[in-house]
């Protein structure tokens, strides 16, 4: 089993003809299911011509029709990203995973407006993607690290993920699925969303959480394993050594009003029964460490 995405989801590329967008969507393909996942592109003026021997379309609506893409990865420069998930939603996918990096805070809060009431799932923005390892890879993150398995990874921090699996890997502990939420202060799922779905996958035994610094989502996914999870649950917190009102990496890892430290996060986990480590090279260890 996995979550979000597996050997029968269908993925368009939004942006699949700008040069990050062929390089990853390129990658995606080369990637264990992927040449039979991966149905359709979208930019508009490009239709008719194709890439790889995906199809390229004018518009997520069109693509949808025709090849029954249920799944949109973005690769949309940063003032035209929101609208493109607006698209996306609006044409009633079950999933937009949005890669890109620096889209504006206030395009953001429009579309999660947008998105209420839909059944349309965002991840990210500014995240590494999503992938069920030996089975489909959405997103950037170096897939020859993965290996399938039954531990689950959240993390806010892109690199921190593929330290995390990485680690994992080298202990011979594969995983289910990886999902990289991104750490922008107006995204799609949280913590505590990708929690639940882990807690519901029976392939799924035990989870690593990574948080930052910022916000109380960390905070809210803790008490939620604390009252809920039936399974072991490993964590880290990254940017422990950030000043108070200093920036560490995404744009949503901001303490400010005296919220949003790492020890008050990790404090939180500890209570709620949250194995945590203060040191980003043992994840896997203290992950191996709580299960049975």
């Amino acid at each position: 089993m996995s979550i979000l995405i597996d050997k029968n989801s269908r993925v368009l590329t939004q942006g699949i003809t700008g040069k990050t967008g062929r390089y990853h969507t390129s990658a995606g393909i080369k990637y264990a299911n992927g040449q039979a996942c991966y149905v359709a592109g979208v930019t508009p003026g490009k239709g008719g011509q194709s890439f790889e021997g995906v199809p390229i379309f004018n518009s997520v609506r069109e693509a949808k029709e025709k090849t029954g893409a249920n799944i949109s990865i973005i690769y949309v420069p940063p003032p035209f990203a929101a609208a493109a998930i607006d698209e996306a939603v609006d044409a009633d996918l079950d999933l937009v995973i949005c890669i890109t990096d620096g889209v504006p805070v206030r395009d953001m809060i429009k579309t999660r407006y947008r998105m209420r009431g839909k059944k349309t799932l965002l991840v990210g923005p500014n995240c590494p993607g999503v992938i069920t390892p030996e089975e489909l890879k959405i997103g950037i993150m170096p897939g020859h690290i993965h290996k399938k398995g039954p531990i689950g990874v959240v993390s806010r921090s892109g690199t921190l993920t593929y330290e995390a699996v990485w680690q994992l890997s080298a202990l011979g502990l594969g995983q289910s699925s990886c999902v990289g939420i991104g750490g922008d202060p107006i995204n799609g799922l949280k913590h505590v969303d990708v929690m639940r779905m882990f807690n519901d996958d029976p392939k799924t035994e035990a989870v690593v959480m990574v948080g930052e610094i910022g916000g109380s989502d960390e905070e809210e996914c803790a008490r939620w394993v604390k009252a809920n999870m039936r399974k072991p649950v490993a964590g880290f917190i990254a940017g422990e050594s950030a000043p108070p009102g200093k920036r560490m990496g995404h744009a949503g890892a901001i303490i400010s009003g005296g919220k949003g430290a790492a020890a008050e996060k990790i404090a939180v986990m500890e209570e709620c029964g949250i194995k945590v480590t203060r040191n980003p090279a043992e994840m896997g260890k203290v992950l191996k460490s709580v299960l049975k």
